[in-house]
């Protein structure tokens, strides 16, 4: 029987990811963080290691170099779970060594099964007996089908019903966040509600459920990004990761509905006048695969909106000719784009003044200079926010 290390600090997936070994024939062992994992490596002997990189303590990145310092497991196949929007740390992985990187928000256990017969092959358990006691392939896959399809619908009905206290502790956490009035109490429940929101990506990605899983990842990022650079916390960051919160309970309420399955596509306009600014909203808008036209003039905009369909639209706010503010009542006045969301980008310094007045027709401000992932995370919400609500009217 091949033999599997697990190192994973969610206990949750861990355990999913080792009974469904299990059942395949496999014997799989768990570690919570990347010291006992390589303690377990030396005594447990694995034929190889499933290894998640956001890890407490030493790094996945780290593990895997300390695996690959050793003769015994040089050669060892190594598969990771990675966080698409912390590409810096995925591409340290392949470089330290990984076989195969996948995604933890749209990974499933069957993906997990598929990807470790490859690397290693099957686990040499033997196959079901068929109704009349013959062992044949076609019996093997039928099984393997009903079962996986068994499997994924109780995990999906086991991570709903845990929704509403998953929920609850975002959203005391995110409280706490706010009455916060130094840095050390505001990092502190940074690193919880980071916590809950990695635990989350995990359990909505083994359990299917890909629109959670995508929101939780960039978000995920977000916390990762704002905890390690403090300086980065704003009342701009604040109010972003508040609106995560808040929208991840809007599609917690979205789960029993099948286009919670892909991540909707998009048009997105970004007008500024600023060439460097305009490329930073465009360079982390396509981290979530999000397409967009931009343009430097508000005119020119003015004209794009007349003739096109827009999901989406970023105004800077200070532009020569029409002001965001300017622009974004002019397009208000269009029937296409009564309803279209607006996020206004606007300068730190202003932002806390600007936010507390009018929003002049607009949904939402980021202030400049923001992190590429808090556009990111922005930006999802308000498509996805919007692709659900039309959702819902067609529904009707």
């Amino acid at each position: 029987m091949k033999k599997i290390l697990i190192i994973e600090d969610d206990q949750i997936v861990a355990n999913v990811y080792r009974n469904k070994l299990a059942v395949e024939g496999y014997q799989a062992e768990t570690a919570a963080d990347g010291e006992s994992g390589l303690k377990i490596l030396h005594t447990f002997q694995p034929q190889l290691v499933i290894l998640d990189l956001m890890l407490p303590g030493i790094s996945g990145v780290d593990v895997i170099k300390q695996i690959r310092g050793e003769l015994d497991f040089l050669k060892i196949p190594i598969i990771v779970f990675s966080n698409t929007y912390l590409t810096n740390m995925v591409q340290e992985a392949w470089r330290a060594g990984a076989n195969k990187c996948l995604s933890k928000s749209s990974c499933t256990p069957k993906d997990i099964i598929e990807v470790v017969r490859g690397l290693i092959g099957d686990s040499g358990a033997m196959i079901p007996p068929g109704r009349n006691g013959e062992v044949t392939a076609n019996n093997h896959v039928g099984l393997a089908v009903q079962n996986d399809s068994e499997f994924q619908a109780d995990l999906r009905t086991t991570f709903i019903e845990n929704l509403p206290a998953t929920l609850y502790a975002m959203r005391s956490t995110l409280q706490l966040l706010v009455k916060s009035d130094n840095e050390i109490a505001r990092l502190k429940q940074i690193h919880e509600l980071y916590r809950q929101i990695h635990a989350l990506n995990g359990n909505a990605g083994v359990a299917g459920l890909v629109q959670i899983a995508h929101m939780s990842a960039a978000f995920e990022a977000l916390l990762k990004e704002v905890y390690w650079k403090p300086k980065n916390i704003n009342s701009s960051s604040i109010r972003t990761i508040a609106s995560a919160v808040d929208f991840l309970g809007v599609l917690f309420d979205k789960t029993g509905l099948p286009e919670n399955q892909e991540v909707p596509a998009s048009k997105i306009l970004v007008v500024d006048d600023e060439a460097i600014s305009r490329r930073a909203i465009v360079y982390a808008l396509e981290k979530a695969r999000l397409k967009s036209i931009n343009v430097d003039d508000s005119e020119q905009a003015l004209q794009l909106l007349t003739e096109n369909e827009f999901d989406l639209i970023f105004l800077d706010v200070d532009m020569p000719g029409l002001t965001g503010f300017e622009l974004c009542a002019k397009l208000r006045l269009l029937p296409q784009h009564k309803k279209t969301p607006v996020i206004f980008v606007t300068s730190l310094n202003d932002f806390d003044s600007r936010t507390s007045s009018t929003m002049a027709g607009g949904n939402d401000f980021i202030a400049k200079p923001f992190l590429f992932i808090e556009l990111t995370v922005k930006a999802l919400i308000h498509i996805m926010r919007g692709k659900l609500q039309s959702a819902r009217l067609v529904n009707n």
